[in-house]
């Protein structure tokens, strides 16, 4: 059973900076893709940005040039660096991990707080 642990939510003032993590262990094949996802309350979860094994990186526009998506294959760890943080992005962040077979798991989510 894949097993997803996330971290580095809070709270932070507008203008500042977070880092999320997130770790996957137990998969029995290869992480294919990792991804960052999103929920504000009563809106739908909507892609953050995501990346594959090779390196090609695909962020949503609304964070394009604020966060950046990385990843150690080594330790399948995804991690997505958030700047310029505004109240808007305020919402639960979830991790996505999908293996070779097109199998998907999700963490539990991390509170993201923006503060004006």
């Amino acid at each position: 059973q894949v097993q997803l642990v996330e971290s580095g939510g809070g709270l932070v003032q507008a203008g500042g900076s977070l880092r999320l993590s997130c770790a996957a262990s137990g998969s029995r094949f290869s992480i294919k893709t990792m991804g960052w996802f999103r929920q504000a309350p009563g809106k739908q979860r909507e892609l953050v940005a995501i990346i594959i094994s090779g390196g090609t990186t695909n962020h949503a526009d609304s964070v394009k040039g604020r966060f950046t998506i990385s990843r150690d294959n080594a330790k399948n760890t995804v991690f997505l660096q958030m700047n310029s943080l505004k109240p808007e992005d305020t919402a639960v962040y979830y991790c996505r991990v999908t293996d070779t077979f097109s199998a998907s798991y999700w963490g539990q989510g991390t509170q993201v707080t923006v503060s004006s």
